[in-house]
């Protein structure tokens, strides 16, 4: 590619409608026009991660992921070359990780947590984007998808989000909304804010 792609970056709390926003765009978007890659694929394995003084792993906490490696490859990409690495499976047994492939398009999109954490991808990202929920909401949807989807138990489910996803969010993700250019509310529905962005996009992807 001869032009930087556009970056976009989609942050907000756990469960607030960041993959709804991502489907909508990967589905109106020409696959050959953007890339999406989330932080999810970049946690450290189980067996690395930092263990807490009862054993559990405090999972949106930024040490356990990889940043360095998801800055390294956001700059391979930005350079036109694509990347791979194997798909995050949030340690559920009953799925095999694939092999993921990103490649470098005119728009690419970051997706996670911590997006925002790391400065030197502050600097590149074009576009800051926060999707926003009422914390009632974020929980209900979060204990219906960790169950249906991750294999995990309500009890699992209510200590985590209490115990990690609570304080972490408070302390290293909500913050971020000072940055962002866009700040979506989710508690309801975003579409109208989606068909504005992707008229956006549809602009930037010619």
């Amino acid at each position: 590619m001869d032009a930087k792609p556009y970056i976009i970056g989609v942050s907000g709390g756990s469960a607030s409608g960041k993959t709804y926003l991502l489907n909508q765009l990967l589905n109106n978007i020409p696959a050959t026009e953007i890339t999406l890659v989330s932080q999810d694929n970049y946690y450290h394995e189980f067996q690395f991660q930092k263990k807490k003084d009862d054993g559990t792993v405090n999972f949106d906490h930024p040490d356990a992921l990889d940043l360095d490696r998801f800055s390294r490859d956001i700059h391979t990409l930005l350079h036109g070359h694509s990347v791979t690495l194997k798909e995050y499976t949030f340690n559920n047994p009953n799925k095999i990780p694939k092999m993921i492939t990103y490649l470098p398009t005119k728009i690419i999109v970051l997706e996670g947590l911590f997006i925002f954490y790391l400065p030197e991808l502050n600097k590149i990202i074009d576009l800051k984007i926060f999707v926003d929920a009422e914390e009632h909401i974020k929980l209900s949807r979060r204990i219906l998808r960790d169950h249906s989807e991750r294999g995990y138990q309500l009890q699992e489910i209510l200590r985590q989000y209490q115990e990690d996803v609570v304080p972490m969010y408070n302390l290293y993700v909500k913050p971020s909304k000072e940055i962002c250019d866009i700040i979506i509310p989710n508690n309801q529905h975003m579409d109208k804010a989606i068909e504005v962005l992707l008229d956006h996009l549809r602009i930037k992807s010619l």
